[in-house]
C-alpha cells in the first residue's frame, strides 16, 4: 500500500510508502456481529487502508463481557454471516478463537494469547468512540495496554466524548449511522434492509429465517 499513514500512540500520523520489513500489521475488529452489517466492513476497510495494515480480521464474540449482555443468535449462523460479508475483501478475515474457547470475552485474555501465538505480529485493536469513553471500566485495562506489540485504534462516534488517558491512535472515518439493533427491529417489521448489509448476508438471513 502506498501513500497510506502510519501512527504511534505518541505522535501524528505521517504520509508513508509502504511498510517495509518482517512484522505483521494486523487489526482486530470485535463485536458479536448480531448481523454484520455495512458500516462494520466500512471501519475495518478504512482502518486497514488507514494503517497499512496487512490484514483486519472481524472478531466474533461468544459472550460479551458488557454489563448490558446482548442475546445473538448462535456463534455458528453469526459466523456464517461474516465469512459470506467480507468474500472478495483480501483484506479482510476473521478472528474466531473467541467463539472456540466459549464463555465470556476478555480482550486481556485474548490479545495475550494472540500475541504469545503470533510473536511477530504487532496488533490493532479497534473500537468505536463510544467504547473508548469507558476504557478504565475494561477488565485488567491497565494490563492490556503494557502487553507488548498491542495497540489500540479508535474511531470517533457522534455522540461519544472521544477523549481518553489511555494511548489511543485515532483514525477518521466517514459516519455511518447503522446498527445491528436496528436491522434487526427493520426484519422483524418487515421492512427493507437494502444496502444496510451485504446482499448475501441479507439473503441469508431471509433464508434462515433470522430476526423474524
Amino acid at each position: 500500500m502506498q501513500g497510506c499513514q502510519v501512527y504511534s500512540r505518541s505522535q501524528p500520523a505521517v504520509q508513508t510508502q509502504a511498510v517495509t520489513g518482517q512484522r505483521r500489521r494486523v487489526g482486530i475488529y470485535g463485536g458479536t456481529f448480531n448481523p454484520v452489517h455495512n458500516a462494520h466492513l466500512l471501519v475495518a476497510d478504512q482502518v486497514g487502508h488507514a494503517l497499512c495494515l496487512n490484514k483486519v480480521k472481524l472478531m466474533p464474540d461468544a459472550i460479551p463481557p458488557h454489563v448490558d449482555h446482548k442475546t445473538a443468535i448462535s456463534a455458528d449462523l453469526r459466523l456464517a454471516m461474516l465469512r459470506l460479508a467480507i468474500e472478495g475483501n483480501p483484506l479482510l478475515g476473521i478472528e474466531d478463537g473467541e467463539l472456540k474457547r466459549g464463555g465470556v470475552s476478555y480482550t486481556y485474555e485474548t490479545m495475550k494469547r494472540l500475541i504469545n501465538q503470533h510473536p511477530d505480529t504487532d496488533y490493532y485493536f479497534i473500537i468505536g468512540g463510544d467504547m473508548v469513553d469507558y476504557l478504565d471500566k475494561w477488565f485488567r485495562i491497565d494490563d492490556l495496554i503494557k502487553l507488548p506489540r498491542f495497540h489500540f485504534v479508535g474511531v470517533r462516534r457522534p455522540h461519544a466524548s472521544n477523549t481518553t488517558n489511555y494511548p489511543v491512535i485515532w483514525v477518521d472515518v466517514p459516519e455511518v449511522d447503522i446498527s445491528s439493533s436496528d436491522i434487526r427491529s427493520r426484519i422483524r417489521r418487515g421492512q427493507s434492509v437494502n444496502y444496510l448489509l451485504p446482499a448475501k448476508v441479507a439473503a441469508f438471513i431471509k433464508e434462515h429465517h433470522l430476526y423474524q
